[in-house]
């Protein structure tokens, strides 16, 4: 696969990376950034998935989350992807919780989503391979976290795939979309009405319907603007208790949902990821 550079930088006696390359799965090219921390000739180094919320690509995180000195000090490398397909003749909405910007990390199967909005596809098996092919990560060391949005996309792509992730951790995610504005107008938009369809997007769905982990790690601002309408941690809480998940969720005092409160405790997370990754 072609991978373009767009830019790369020295930080932290690492290299942050941007770069492009043509989908397969989206039919239109697609950027991501990697952090690849200093490491030995040869070395293949566990790594850390990073999945953005909506409106997001991957610069938000790149600039303002603040992970590379974890990253460097743990020996993780860091990816962060965009949320979704973009161009001119790629579908969108006037809205910012639709279409470009707002993928929600799912297969899509009504028009006017299809073939291009098959962002699972692409961070389950397209972006992998080509970052297996390209940087010095050792596949079987691999962590997912994510915000709002992509803590929604990490929950889910980790509960479906409990053998390929070792740590499982999210930002103010939106746990369970089939009981929230932001979900019940995605999933409807690009998986259509039928709402069993939708529990595989679900992180509480999935919980119930037998999908299980060695643990979790949930960060929620208690300021959150978005806290009791769309993202609703308790109702996460309720489905490890149910099935016996261990599930860390630290609520954390006057913090809203911005970058502000991920880059204050994004060092955390990576620690909590490279102990499980060390495993």
């Amino acid at each position: 696969m072609t991978l373009e550079t767009v830019s790369e930088n020295k930080a932290h006696g690492g290299t942050q990376g941007v770069f492009r390359h043509t989908s397969t799965t989206t039919g239109t090219d697609m950027t991501f950034s990697v952090f690849v921390p200093e490491h030995e000739e040869g070395a293949k180094l566990p790594v850390l998935w990073y999945l953005s919320g909506l409106t997001c690509t991957h610069a938000n995180v790149t600039e303002k989350g603040e992970y590379r000195a974890a990253c460097a000090e743990a020996g993780i490398v860091f990816v962060a992807p965009d949320t979704s397909p973009r161009g001119d003749a790629v579908a969108d909405d006037d809205a910012y919780d639709m279409g470009q910007g707002a993928g929600f990390y799912v297969d899509a199967t009504q028009d006017p989503w299809v073939p291009q909005f098959m962002m699972r596809s692409y961070i389950e098996e397209e972006l992998p391979a080509l970052v297996a092919e390209q940087f010095p990560v050792d596949m079987a060391l691999q962590g997912i976290t994510g915000h709002s949005m992509g803590g929604h996309g990490a929950l889910t792509i980790g509960l479906r795939n409990p053998d390929r992730f070792a740590s499982i951790s999210a930002f103010s995610p939106i746990v369970s979309p089939l009981n929230c504005p932001w979900g019940e107008k995605a999933l409807s938009g690009y998986l259509g009405d039928d709402r069993a369809a939708w529990r595989e997007y679900d992180a509480c769905a999935l919980i119930a319907d037998g999908a299980r982990v060695d643990a979790l790690l949930v960060d929620q601002g208690t300021a959150d603007q978005f806290l009791d309408e769309q993202l609703k941690p308790e109702l996460l809480r309720e489905a490890c208790d149910k099935a016996g998940i261990p599930l860390t969720l630290d609520m954390r005092a006057g913090y809203d949902h911005s970058y502000y409160f991920i880059s204050s405790f994004m060092a955390d997370h990576v620690r909590w990821h490279a102990q499980r990754l060390r495993k």
